[in-house]
């Protein structure tokens, strides 16, 4: 569950640190005296991809019964976005 209330993020314990393999992921809560948008640290990778993603019209809603389904949609969308960018400088403007 998001919840954009600081007081909140700490208390469902979502202000931490998780080791995924690899991968660290750190969960970044806004400021308590923040006030309108301010950028957070790396949030607009993520908020960037998700529209990316969101261009594809299948994976605007839940549609798929299973996640499988799903992540191969994912694989696809971003097939999509990966050969329109290297089509951009297959041919010369």
């Amino acid at each position: 569950m998001y919840t954009s209330d600081p007081a909140d993020a700490s208390r469902n314990g979502l202000d931490r640190t998780v080791q995924l393999g690899q991968w660290t992921l750190q969960i970044i809560k806004r400021s308590d005296h923040a006030k309108g948008f301010v950028v957070l640290p790396r949030r607009w990778v993520v908020e960037r991809t998700f529209a990316w993603l969101g261009r594809c019209r299948r994976l605007s809603k839940d549609y798929e019964k299973t996640i499988a389904s799903a992540e191969a949609w994912i694989f696809v969308a971003h097939l999509h976005v990966l050969t329109r960018r290297v089509a951009r400088y297959c041919y010369p403007s």
